[in-house]
Order: structure tokens, then sequence, then C-alpha cells
């Protein structure tokens, strides 16, 4: 959901009304408790704006054109706001709709439960009516986004620590049931800081071998001695220092998991030998030509091109197709930035119980919360993580408890208050083919959401001047 929040209960709403005076007058009606209204005149201006926005509350009279065209007839406008509601349906299924009807078309209003309605208002509105109507549909958006954005940071076995709502992240998580249950090796790229450990644990946690071991190396930094000894272990008098035999970390995950990060960073004589234990199952200590048998399953991690490496013959190429069992690509936090706000706030309530236990999470402002949705995170989820940990401390501290203190956006950094803002929430290429004209309404409906419908905030944020911010709002219909 794009609108409702606890601690701003403005909504996004669209009015789809061809009459101008009637739809001032209800946007009017809803500024009061901080709703933000787009304004439409006709079906297609209506479905075009489902298409390109994202709403919490759809009001639309009954009768209105379809395009406004002149060669339009009174019929073709009779059913015209069913089929709004078809559109709201199936563009925007998380939204409630309430139908405006004349009196006496009661009955063909009724008609609109039919395409999931939450409620209809006749003509001429009560306009205290009408405001509670659209607060009540507002607060059944609201509860319903909590409670689905509760379940997604529930601790769900098998998947602790991920918060994944955004779409990018549930389909890397069927992913992961998906091949969890399998034995293939499974090698997890993309920047540092995505979360890769994160994906790995959650695969061997999702396995029939979840109860056996799970095993983490990092052969990043490592010379190819250390790495043989590390992996493959050794026996007694193997080298100097070497007083007892000692199992690798091949032997020691049997049966169970090895994650092996940073495989990127392995020199190439290594990645021979890693080969040939992944393809035999077996594996030599060093100082011994006994092998030993070892069934692991196989996962590998790296921030590193491997296509590329293996194009530079920095990488084998055998090796690259047999650890590419099953590819997951983790996205930067940057193409996921509906995921932001809910690590933000989990995140507050785990670090504010590391510094006071047992205290209730501080809150944060809207100002605070869009500065760090809108910055581009080049450290990705571990640098937001120590940002907010930075965030709540210093605000703890200013406080006399926990459940008083607020983050604002004085406790955001410097260097990310100072950042050139993005696009304001839109994962990179999805704005792609979009007018200019959609994405700027866009951020100045979602600013307006964030600053509690606030004009001198809003201009601020989005660095503009009130004067142009007041011309665009009359220029997009917006109130």
């Amino acid at each position: 959901m794009s609108g409702v929040s606890k601690s701003n209960m403005g909504a996004q709403v669209l009015i789809v009304e061809d009459e101008i005076d009637h739809a001032d007058v209800m946007s009017d009606a809803l500024r009061k408790p901080g709703h933000v209204c787009t304004i439409v005149s006709t079906v297609n201006d209506a479905v075009a704006e489902l298409e390109g926005g994202s709403f919490d509350v759809i009001v639309t009279d009954l009768r209105m054109p379809s395009s406004g065209g002149q060669h339009e007839t009174a019929a073709d406008g009779a059913d015209a706001g069913l089929r709004v509601l078809e559109a709201c349906r199936r563009l925007q299924p998380n939204a409630e709709t309430i139908m405006v009807t004349a009196h006496g078309d009661v009955a063909s209003a009724r008609a609109a439960f039919k395409y999931g309605a939450f409620d209809f208002i006749e003509k001429p509105l009560e306009l205290e009516l009408f405001r509670s109507l659209v607060n009540r549909a507002a607060e059944t958006v609201l509860l319903r986004h909590e409670s689905g954005e509760l379940s997604e940071l529930v601790q769900h076995d098998g998947f602790e620590g991920i918060i994944a709502g955004s779409e990018p992240m549930r389909r890397i998580l069927q992913t992961v049931r998906t091949v969890a249950a399998s034995s293939l090796p499974v090698l997890i790229t993309g920047e540092s800081g995505t979360g890769k450990e994160l994906i790995a644990k959650a695969v061997h946690d999702n396995s029939p071998r979840k109860n056996q071991r799970y095993v983490i190396f990092n052969s990043a930094g490592q010379s190819e001695s250390l790495l043989e000894d590390q992996l493959f272990g050794h026996v007694r008098g193997a080298f100097t220092g070497a007083d007892k035999d000692r199992e690798g970390v091949f032997e020691y995950a049997n049966n169970g998991t090895l994650f092996l990060d940073e495989i990127g960073d392995m020199p190439l004589p290594m990645q021979a030998k890693l080969l040939r234990v992944l393809e035999s199952g077996e594996v030599i200590r060093l100082g011994s030509n006994e092998p030993r048998k070892t069934e692991v399953r196989f996962v590998s991690a790296t921030n590193r091109d491997l296509k590329a490496m293996v194009e530079d013959s920095t990488f084998r190429r055998d090796l690259f197709f047999r650890i590419n069992g099953s590819h997951i690509v983790l996205p930067p936090l940057r193409e996921r930035r509906d995921d932001i706000p809910r690590i933000v706030r989990h995140a507050i309530g785990r670090f504010a119980n590391e510094v006071v236990p047992g205290a209730a999470p501080p809150d944060i402002t809207d100002a605070a919360l869009l500065r760090l949705s809108s910055y581009d995170w080049p450290g990705n989820v571990r640098q937001l993580l120590n940002v907010v940990q930075n965030m709540v401390v210093q605000a703890v501290g200013e406080s006399e408890n926990a459940q008083t203190a607020t983050l604002d956006i004085r406790h955001v950094p410097p260097e990310i208050l100072d950042a050139e803002q993005s696009d304001l929430g839109g994962p990179a290429g999805s704005l792609a083919g979009t007018s200019l004209e959609q994405i700027e309404k866009r951020a100045i409906r979602e600013t307006l959401k964030m600053t509690g419908g606030n004009r001198e905030q809003t201009a601020t944020l989005l660095g503009i001047g009130e004067r142009t911010l007041y011309r665009k709002l009359r220029e997009y219909g917006l109130r």
C-alpha cells in the first residue's frame, strides 16, 4: 500500500467525477484528515491513473463520460462507474472503492458490490458522512496492509532475518523454497551487503539437511596453501606444526551444507582442486594419498561477475558450470525500495531493544523515512542497518527513554541528507516507458503523502519552489 500509515492517516485518493465543482468539494472535504486527492473526469483518464499511480481509495461517480469525445452518447457513460470499479479490481486490487450515485440510481449502484465496492453514497453528498466513509475505507486498507506487513516481519522458520515484502524478494524466496528441496548446487550473486549469507542459510534451513551442519567458509584474502588446508584438512606431519590430523570444512560439513563465500576470489590452482572434489565427492588431506568420501550440499556466493571472469580466464569455465546449478541474483537495495521502510522499522525495534532491553521501539518521522527511502545505498542492507543503528543510539540518547524517542531528519547522516534524491521509490528500470509527467506526478503525490499534505515541506524535499509546486498541483489535478 502506498498511502496510509500509523503516523499519517492520509490516504491516496483518486476521485473520478466529470463535474469539476463537485470534485473540488469532495477533495476539500478530504483535505482536513490529510488525504491526498487526484481528480480525473473520464473513465479513460481514471484507467491511466490506475496504471501509472498507486491509490488506497477510489471514489467514482456512476455516470460520466468514457473519454470526453464529441461523439459520445449518454448511454456510453451509463455504466462508466462500473467500468472504473472493474479496472480498480484488475489494476489496484488492494485499494477500496466507493461509488457515488444520484438519487434513483441506488439499484444500479448496488451492482457495484459485485465489483468489490466498499460502499456507495448518494448525491447530494453529506460531507461529514462522505468524509467518514472514506476514512473507514482508508482504515480498512491500513489494517489489511499492517496485517500483511506483520506477517512479512514474523521470523518464519527457514527465513530468519529476511525482510521480503517487495516483489523481487518474494520471487527470490519462492526460488529458495523450490531449489532447497533438491541437492543442486546454488550460486548466489549480488552486490556486497545485499544479504547473500541470509539466502544461503535459508537454502539450508528449508532443505532436508536442515538438522545437519551448516558450515560457512570465506575464501577471500587467503593463500593457496592455507585455503587447501582449510578446505581439505591435513594429516599429522604434513607440514611444520601439523602435530595431529585435522579434517577440513568439506569433511566437517559431511551430510550437511557448505557455504563458500567469495568464491570469485579463489586462486585458479585452487579452483581446479575444488572442481575435482565437487565432481568426485572425495577429498584428500594434505600429506595423504588416501581419498575420503564426503557428501555436502554446496552453496557459493560472490559479488563478482563470474561470467566476465570466465571470459577473462580468471575463473574456470568448468567450475562455473559445476557450481551454477541454480543461480540466485540478489537485487541491490535501490531496486527494491519498497522494502526499505519495512527494514527500517524492523531494525529500529531490534536496535532499540539492544540499547534498552524490553523497550517499545521509538517512532520515525515521515521526513526521515523519506530520506532513507530515496537514498541509493551503495552498501545496500548492511549500510542501511548501520545507519539505523546509529540513528537509534542518537535518538534514545537524547530522550529520557526509548519509548519517547523519535528518529528525525536531524539524525540522518549528512552524506545521505546531502545526496541527490532518487525517483522516490521506483525500482531501477521500472519507470522505463513511463512519461515524465507521470513520474513527476507520482513524486509529488508520494511526497505530499509523506509530509501529511504539508506543501512547504513537500516543495523543500522535492527541491522546487512553493509557487512551482502550486502550479504543478493545479496542472496535475492534485489536491
